[in-house]
């Protein structure tokens, strides 16, 4: 088998030659690709559809061109539209979902190995979105990184059109190697036609850079000497009251800090951090626990963003031995990060990551020493394997110093029966004992697994085995859940349907999740059916689906954590079903409904799911979100909910303001977060955030805790 997936067969790939600029040729960038030099290059052109019959010519036409000088990488590319006047755009600040507009995105691979790209991607509006695309059992864009670039974007009585600036000091490659991998896509958000320059087959796509084009021509790039510097200053008021009755009370605080990074070579940055500052960071979303398991929430700040892809660790499997909200962060509030160093990239075939960082002690909380490496070593075309080693080491000797380890393998081809993709992952991972006296054995301090993953269409299917040691505990990790073994296979098909002119595609699918304690008892089994999907030439979804659950609860389960709502251990069989229904997102107005009805312990539970959102004119978009549970026990009955309202306006694709509103009635507590940024130039932001926070006393609302920061980043490039 490992023959079976290493052998991959060499297709022939398209290829784009890139124009070196004379020492007389000039550009400037506006938008309008009219100098003459841009005449002289054979453009990327034949787009093809992906999206709605794949390999089908696209609908319109495109054009891309590639020039460069020796610090720059300059991108030319003309959109016709036979209607420009429906041209969909709606988006203006970086980053924003572009799910609603018109777009155009490309990746760079710069390492031309078809394992990772720079990916980016502009609007008609000017919208620029970056991120790091990575490949392995999936693929993932880190949407944190945040390169220096420029895009500049116009509108024409032909459609639209983009200049595209990229400094090679943003990018990292080998100097030595004249040929990169790259592949555009351009979506036509209002045939919901989605093109591209190759790779347009449903298994393939703009995400997977084994798909991409070649391009060639580049020669004698400069870098600089690699140094930036990135100094920030921050000012803040704090006003709070110790209780409800006090009196708030002020406090003035001043910051500085930054970091300082170094490309040792064109692949491998080292960079330390001091006073590191989240004060821009936008809050987590507000979610109720109904379940016995701690909740996930994703990492928001940028520090710990920036390089993630590379610690990812048997991603599709999710053991999750590095998880890096357990640094700087103690249930969601901060805990200071007085220093720090990472180093980053790729030294010949081999990724590397690590991650050194000093946090402050904290009220009673000691300071604590956090180090994470990752080396992952690329095997053939698609694949690789690698380590990960964490360490965590708390001031004074009530905790031992807990080290986690961990290996993991994944196996890929895209070249399964000539143009399938077949992937294979394994991991394991173990850590030293958790306190003082603990004397568990290394198989019940560690988790194992692995995955076997057909993603392709109209079938797609995958299985995976894993289990996870009763006393797993990993001290920079993430682990929900302990003390079982799981087999959970899935299968999915989605036929395109190309005879409607209704009906785009149609889903079925079935999971089954078969979760057993360490002594092979059934502790949770799911079965979960998709009866139908129905994706609407609109791109209005519907879907239709029927569940069973089992469960087994061998000790009370306190819902709330109240003492109101007690469960007592048994066996418990739930019959549900649930339908849900997602507007095409292009629309002005639009949203989506999710209704479940199940059995729920010794009742039933109903949940509702809404979200509505409004774009009137461009710049300005709102969103509201109710989630609601409606529960019936025999112990007693009671609602949640969760409001949210999330609204903001982008003035231009360089300053924005941000209103984000939440409360749940669990809680009872209102939290705001309004938040300006100003994009001087890429790279420098002047940042105004201001929380405010609200507890429910005695039957009103009182201000609890209210702050203001003010944030200025610069960056300088040496």
């Amino acid at each position: 088998m490992i023959v079976l997936f290493l052998f991959l067969g060499k297709l022939h790939a398209q290829e784009l030659e890139a124009y070196r600029l004379l020492p007389d040729e000039e550009i400037v960038l506006d938008g309008y690709s009219n100098e003459d030099f841009w005449s002289k290059i054979t453009p990327a052109t034949d787009f093809r559809q992906q999206e709605p019959v794949p390999g089908n010519p696209a609908s319109e036409k495109t054009e891309v061109r590639i020039a460069y000088d020796a610090q720059n990488l300059y991108i030319s590319a003309i959109f016709y539209d036979s209607e420009p006047d429906r041209i969909k755009a709606f988006q203006r600040r970086r980053d924003s979902p572009l799910d609603t507009d018109d777009k155009f995105v490309f990746i760079l691979d710069t390492y031309n190995d078809q394992r990772s790209s720079f990916y980016f991607e502009v609007n008609p509006l000017g919208l620029m979105g970056d991120g790091i695309l990575r490949v392995g059992q999936g693929t993932s864009v880190n949407r944190s990184w945040d390169g220096i670039w420029r895009a500049w974007v116009v509108q024409t009585p032909e459609g639209w059109a983009a200049e595209i600036r990229i400094p090679f000091m943003t990018l990292n490659f080998e100097p030595s190697n004249d040929t990169w991998g790259i592949n555009f896509l351009r979506t036509i958000r209002r045939k919901n036609e989605d093109v591209l320059w190759t790779g347009y087959q449903r298994n393939q796509g703009i995400l997977r850079p084994q798909d991409a084009g070649k391009l060639t021509g580049l020669i004698n790039l400069n870098q600089g000497i690699g140094v930036e510097a990135i100094p920030y200053a921050i000012a803040s008021q704090v006003r709070q009251r110790q209780d409800p009755e006090s009196e708030k009370q002020s406090e003035y605080q001043y910051n500085a800090g930054g970091e300082i990074n170094y490309n040792i070579t064109p692949n491998l940055k080292a960079g330390i951090t001091i006073n590191t500052d989240f004060a821009e960071t936008e809050v987590d979303d507000r979610q109720i626990n109904l379940t016995r398991f701690p909740l996930f929430f994703p990492e928001r700040r940028a520090f710990f963003l920036e390089g993630s892809n590379i610690f990812l660790f048997a991603p599709s499997s999710g053991p999750n031995p590095y998880f890096s909200r357990r640094i700087g962060l103690q249930e969601g509030r901060p805990i200071p990060i007085r220093h720090g160093g990472r180093l980053i990239g790729r030294i010949k075939n081999t990724d590397v990551g690590f991650l050194q960082v000093r946090t402050g002690a904290e009220g009673e909380r000691p300071g604590e020493n956090f180090t994470i490496g990752r080396v992952v070593q690329n095997i053939s075309e698609e694949s690789t394997v690698g380590v990960v080693y964490t360490r965590r080491d708390t001031d004074g000797d009530s905790l031992p110093v807990r080290e986690t380890l961990g290996a993991d393998v994944s196996l890929n081809t895209s070249r399964f029966m000539g143009n399938k993709n077949l992937q294979f992952e394994a991991f394991f991972v173990g850590h030293t004992e958790t306190y003082i006296g603990d004397e568990s054995s290394l198989w019940d301090r560690s988790v194992r697994g692995g995955r076997i993953n057909f993603p392709n269409q109209p079938w797609d299917a995958h299985v995976s085995y894993r289990e996870f040691g009763i006393n797993y505990d990993p001290a920079v990790g993430f682990a929900p859940r302990v003390g079982f073994r799981r087999l959970q296979p899935t299968i999915t098909y989605n036929p395109l349907w190309e005879k409607s002119g209704l009906v785009r595609e149609l889903s079925w699918q079935y999971y089954f999740e078969y979760l057993m304690e360490m002594d092979w008892r059934p502790a949770t089994v799911n079965h979960r059916l998709r009866l139908l999907g129905i994706r609407f030439e609109s791109g209005d979804i519907l879907q239709f689906g029927a569940e069973h659950n089992f469960e087994w609860l061998d000790r009370p389960f306190d819902i709330l954590r109240d003492g109101e709502y007690v469960i007592q251990p048994g066996e418990f069989n739930n019959l549900g079903y649930n339908v849900s229904f997602r507007s095409a997102p292009f629309r002005k107005i639009g949203g989506s409904l999710t209704y479940q009805k199940i059995g729920f312990w010794t009742g039933s539970q109903l949940n509702l799911s809404a979200d509505l959102f409004m774009r009137p004119f461009v710049g300005l978009n709102m969103t509201a979100s109710w989630e609601h549970s409606q529960v019936r026990l025999a112990e007693g009955e009671f609602d949640t909910h969760i409001f949210r309202l999330v609204s903001g306006y982008d003035f231009s694709p360089w300053v924005s303001i941000n209103f984000n509103i939440q409360y749940d009635n669990i809680t009872n507590f209102v939290g705001t977060n309004t938040r300006f940024a100003w994009v001087i130039d890429p790279g420098n932001t002047f940042f105004i955030v201001y929380n405010h926070n609200w507890q429910r006393y005695l039957e009103r609302f009182v201000s609890i805790e209210d702050r203001t920061n003010v944030k200025l980043a610069y960056t300088f490039r040496f």
